[in-house]
């Protein structure tokens, strides 16, 4: 009597992925981002490593990075840690606040109810416009 062949490959859909990963997998690196309707939330756990190893800055305005950075040469940090992200279209820069508690980094990125461009107050507008030039 003779087997037939089964492709090994084939089988990984037979078998539920929970069973095949019974752990909750998250890789080294993760970052949790949740939004309130105030302000988008990231959350990083980053056990084991100083409060002044942390780097948080914005690039160019629309990126928010993450980061790792030894205090001086000749130390380096309890761990590597890098990750960017694309920030949203209507945030407050100026109002991104971070902490580390317990080893877990949170940055929280407040939006902004403003509207960007030109505003001109209704107060500011005199009664009567004089015009400077006609358009020919």
């Amino acid at each position: 009597m003779e087997l037939p062949m089964v492709n090994p490959a084939s089988n990984q859909y037979l078998i539920p992925s929970h069973l095949l990963f019974p752990y909750n997998f998250l890789p080294e690196n993760y970052v949790h981002w949740s939004e309130t309707p105030d302000s988008h939330i990231f959350s990083a756990d980053l056990p084991g490593v100083r409060k002044e190893e942390i780097k948080v800055e914005v690039e160019d305005s629309r990126y928010l990075v993450i980061r790792t950075e030894a205090i001086d040469e000749s130390t380096q940090p309890a761990r590597t840690f890098m990750r960017k992200f694309r920030l949203p279209g209507r945030i407050d820069i100026d109002g991104i606040s971070a902490g580390y508690e317990d080893g877990v980094l949170t940055v929280t990125v407040p939006r902004s109810f403003r509207r960007r461009g030109f505003y001109i107050d209704p107060a500011d507008v005199p009664e009567r416009l004089e015009t400077l030039a006609r358009a020919a």
